[in-house]
């Protein structure tokens, strides 16, 4: 794991990751080593996070793991985006009253990250919890893109790769489309990021009007055209309330 930051706070974090990924916990020279940094800074550093109560430190050993802190963070993100353990019963009963896959993501950096996903009876989604989407050319990345405030400056950092021949692949045509999308209140997309595929989603706000997620139903071409799938606009918006209204504010 070579260095991947020049300044404390990224090195800080690096190190952070790098206590996740040894939970039977690691030296300091040790992780000097994977690192890279030079052993006076992994000393440092580590000697910080267990100040700070993310790291804890065994003399016996001498060994590093990662502190309460870090599970008191996680504790809070969860509580604040608990949608897998609050939400699995709505995508379930979406997709029984429509009959359609249902999928629900988060933005994580310019993807679309899966959370939940509910198969429908004649069709397994093509994404899994974990998976991402690229913003430009799922549903669900358009829905999160277009209530994205700075989705100009963001839409200037993508890599607009095509994924499909119908993926948006130009800035202008994407912007207009995020417009239509802000205007409808939902994103459509026909082929646009996988081939034989159909999406539609709407965004998930949370009692304050801030963005939390998309959420999304999925069928194959021969199964829904894209209008057969606006008509579950009204399910969909009624399931993302009933989503936001779960969520503690």
């Amino acid at each position: 794991m070579p260095a991947k930051g020049s300044n404390s706070v990224t090195k800080a974090f690096d190190m952070l990751e790098l206590l996740g990924d040894h939970a039977e916990g690691i030296s300091a020279a040790r992780a000097a080593e994977l690192t890279g940094h030079p052993f006076s800074t992994a000393y440092r550093l580590l000697g910080g996070l267990v100040e700070s109560g993310y790291a804890d430190y065994d003399p016996s050993t001498k060994a590093y793991t990662l502190g309460l802190e870090v599970f008191r963070l996680g504790q809070k993100v969860a509580h604040r985006r608990g949608f897998a353990g609050s939400s699995k019963d709505l995508l379930q009963a979406l997709t029984a009253s429509t009959g359609e896959s249902s999928i629900l993501s988060v933005r994580r950096g310019n993807a679309a990250l899966t959370v939940i996903t509910v198969d429908g009876p004649q069709f397994r989604t093509t994404t899994d919890p974990g998976d991402d989407s690229p913003l430009h050319t799922s549903a669900l990345g358009q829905a999160l893109l277009a209530h994205d405030p700075n989705s100009d400056d963001t839409i200037g950092k993508l890599e607009l790769e095509p994924r499909t021949p119908n993926s948006i692949t130009d800035p202008a045509q994407l912007r207009t489309k995020l417009e239509q999308i802000r205007t409808t209140g939902w994103a459509g997309q026909s082929e646009e990021n996988d081939i034989g595929m159909n999406a539609l989603a709407v965004p998930v706000f949370d009692l304050d009007g801030r963005l939390l997620a998309a959420l999304a139903l999925a069928a194959p071409v021969f199964r829904r055209t894209l209008d057969e799938l606006i008509e579950f606009v009204p399910q969909l918006t009624e399931t993302a309330a009933a989503i936001a209204a779960r969520l503690p504010r």
